[in-house]
């Protein structure tokens, strides 16, 4: 049943999908974040927003349009927004979606038969997780994998991080380490890591053919033990003294060279 007035179960819902509490829900801050959701076809179960928002033309819209497809809604006071807000300035507007599929069948089903992928190991950051996800779908990447040990790429922060292209990426979570290099093996995907001390450049080796590129976490990186475990690895050369990059920066340096190879083939 749809509501329109100062609810204190939703907005205690609400908390408790923001505080990850509520599993099958995700956490949908901000006009521009709500529009993505909207347009991604998400199942929203609540839309809540603030009296002020609401008088804005284009907000107005959007929660038109987010109305009618939510379980229920709640106009609120700021004071009462910033209660329930991710950030320390509410946004205004707060969804809550169905969390999108992020298992291993329905991630496979999305393939084609060459795909470009990106596997995020144990990257605790979850806005370079979301960073990471935007690059990813910047550069036509077929899809990213979140091994056990990393962020939540549906956690509010990381959702902010990728402005959208976690609803739209193709994602599979939860997977352990091993468990991705051998699915990748089954299917013929080369897997490639960067490590500062490889003795291949990341353009000296073929991203034509199907490819997984591995990150891993800043402070420490990938162990050698993982690094050994990928059939290459690959280091980005760098001028002066930088010993390394920001991870997502590093990874879309590495996504855009298998792009322009790929595309040089028409693939």
């Amino acid at each position: 049943m749809k509501v329109n007035s100062r609810d204190n179960s939703l907005l205690r819902r609400a908390r408790a999908v923001r505080d990850g509490k509520a599993p099958e829900l995700i956490f949908v801050e901000g006009l521009r974040l709500c529009e993505e959701a909207l347009r991604s076809g998400l199942a929203i179960e609540a839309v809540i927003y603030s009296e002020q928002i609401a008088l804005k033309e284009r907000a107005a819209e959007v929660i038109r349009e987010l109305t009618k497809v939510s379980q229920r809604s709640a106009e609120t006071s700021e004071k009462l927004l910033e209660s329930i807000s991710y950030t320390s300035t509410p946004q205004g507007i707060i969804a809550l979606a169905a969390r999108p599929d992020s298992d291993e069948a329905g991630f496979r089903s999305r393939q084609p038969i060459s795909p470009l992928l990106v596997v995020i190991h144990s990257l605790n950051n979850p806005v370079n997780v979301g960073a990471i996800l935007r690059t990813a779908e910047a550069a036509g990447v077929n899809g990213a994998i979140a091994t056990a040990n990393t962020a939540d790429p549906f956690s509010p922060k990381a959702l902010r991080g990728a402005m959208g292209s976690a609803f739209r990426l193709p994602v599979w979570t939860g997977a352990e380490y091993n468990d991705v290099l051998r699915w990748c093996a089954e299917r013929r995907i080369q897997t490639v890591c960067a490590a500062g001390q490889a003795a291949k450049a990341f353009s000296e080796i073929d991203w034509r053919q199907p490819s997984a590129l591995i990150v891993g976490p800043e402070s420490n990186g990938l162990s050698p033990d993982e690094i050994a475990a990928a059939g290459e690895v690959v280091r980005i050369p760098m001028q002066g003294q930088v010993e390394s990059l920001n991870v997502a920066v590093a990874t879309g340096i590495l996504l855009y060279e298998a792009v322009r190879q790929r595309t040089q083939t028409g693939q």
